[in-house]
């Protein structure tokens, strides 16, 4: 036994010797691959495979093909869409549309192989596995379009303060983009960084109609449409900024005022359920219960 032992671990070292010789063949070492580096820019495509990050070998390659059966079962329209959510939700430095794709294409994969792995093979797991599938392929979109809703009642939230200071740079006496300049860097949230990206495609040679209404294609509040519309036809038709403004200041306060009772006017009818199903059962076992109990006692006594 000891003997056969000991051949098979003598194959297995000429095995592994033999298979380290030939995978190394054909490729420089030592000095003369240093000098080729300091000579040639290496690239991703230029060193050898073996040579690369763990992350550049496996993970990116599944990630692109994911990512590409991602694109494979979307519809055509589908980036242009997402890169649409994305300018809604302020583009997050970690969010683009090929990081949007690869997680799609992990969460369809992921949802289909968690349920059939937890439940096993028959024809309710497959379409259970069909539907978890599913909703963990359209999760990212999800959490973008809820991320660009909450951007956008922030910047309704932060309108009014934002058209207040622009109203009071103009009349002033500053000019229009200076008082932009002026908001940009005093208001804080999202409207400060629409208004600072705004100004930076004036600057870059794009027109002010054009910028604004750029503006207005990334947003979906009824009040930054209005005024993106009132600003826009103003430098068409060459009316005078601080009168638009103001008026403008004007149906913004109105208009949040309004909003303001809306919100007071649900109240009554969202507490509602909250109150049935949570406050007025406690209050029945506090009030009702030791009656409850008492009256037990007694009818078990007779």
């Amino acid at each position: 036994m000891l003997l056969v032992l000991g051949l098979a671990l003598f194959v297995v070292a000429v095995a592994v010797v033999v298979l380290a010789s030939s995978v190394g063949s054909g490729q420089t070492t030592g000095v003369a691959r240093s000098l080729e580096l300091v000579n040639n820019q290496p690239s991703r495509n230029t060193v050898a495979k073996n040579q690369l990050a763990a992350r550049d070998r496996l993970l990116d390659p599944l990630l692109g093909a994911l990512r590409g059966l991602a694109v494979r079962i979307s519809p055509n329209d589908t980036g242009e869409r997402i890169a649409h959510s994305l300018d809604k939700a302020g583009n997050p430095p970690a969010w683009s549309v090929e990081r949007i794709m690869g997680l799609k294409g992990i969460g369809l994969v992921f949802g289909v192989v968690l349920v059939l792995v937890f439940f096993g093979f028959s024809f309710w797991t497959v379409l259970a596995a069909a539907a978890f599938g599913a909703f963990t392929f359209f999760l990212p979109d999800l959490l973008v379009y809820n991320a660009g809703l909450r951007r956008q009642q922030e910047m309704r939230r932060g309108l009014a303060d934002a058209l207040d200071m622009l109203t009071v740079c103009v009349e002033a006496g500053q000019g229009f983009d200076a008082a932009i300049l002026q908001v940009a860097r005093t208001v804080t949230g999202p409207i400060g960084g629409e208004f600072a990206r705004v100004l930076s495609e004036i600057q870059i040679g794009k027109s002010r109609a054009d910028a604004f209404a750029s503006l207005g294609e990334r947003t979906t509040a009824p009040e930054v449409k209005t005024f993106v519309s009132a600003l826009v036809q103003a430098d068409r038709m060459g009316l005078p900024i601080a009168a638009v403004l103001r008026e403008q200041t004007k149906e913004m306060r109105i208009a949040r005022r309004q909003r303001a009772e809306e919100q007071a006017q649900k109240v009554t009818v969202k507490i509602l359920f909250p109150l049935l199903l949570c406050i007025f059962p406690a209050l029945f076992i506090v009030i009702i219960g030791p009656g409850a109990i008492r009256i037990m006692e007694l009818f078990s006594q007779m």
